[in-house]
């Protein structure tokens, strides 16, 4: 596989990987659900190069991820906000907290706590089924060709 051909993989993973898969575009990400917003306020977070952030943000805008809204005429300058297609990588995002919190911890706790605004409790992020609402794990899944497979190459032996 070549990094500037993922997105055209079979494999799901590949052309996510293809669009939020260096590390400063997750970073951004990761404060795009903490409601950061403006170009300055990315770069104050974050240390990243005007010109790294910049081409980040285009990358995420262009990939429908982020839109760019004008908050002022003179000078122009505009916020980024996730769009819906940006708000389905919450799981993700989540997930990727989680797992840091359990794998990462420097035995100081964690550093954010994520509450239900609706029940009003912090809360883990689980996996469930999408029919039957039971948690999954790892090894509850059985991986099995799609409508999209293109051959053989991700599942061998049928595993």
């Amino acid at each position: 596989m070549r990094w500037n051909e993922l997105d055209r993989e079979a494999c799901s993973v590949a052309r996510t990987v293809s669009v939020i898969g260096d590390r400063w575009t997750l970073l951004i990400l990761r404060d795009c659900f903490l409601r950061v917003r403006r170009f300055d306020d990315f770069q104050a977070r974050l240390g990243i190069t005007r010109h790294i952030l910049a081409d980040r943000l285009r990358k995420l805008v262009d990939d429908g991820i982020l839109r760019r809204e004008a908050y002022q005429d003179r000078p122009k300058r505009h916020e980024y906000r996730l769009t819906e297609k940006g708000l389905d990588l919450h799981p993700l995002m989540m997930a990727l907290v989680h797992w840091g919190n359990v794998h990462m911890d420097d035995g100081a706790g964690r550093p954010l706590l994520h509450r239900h605004r609706a029940c009003g409790h912090d809360f883990d992020p689980v996996t469930v089924c999408s029919v039957c609402g039971e948690p999954v794990g790892a090894r509850d899944v059985h991986v099995h060709p799609g409508p999209g497979d293109r051959g053989p190459g991700l599942i061998q032996n049928g595993q």
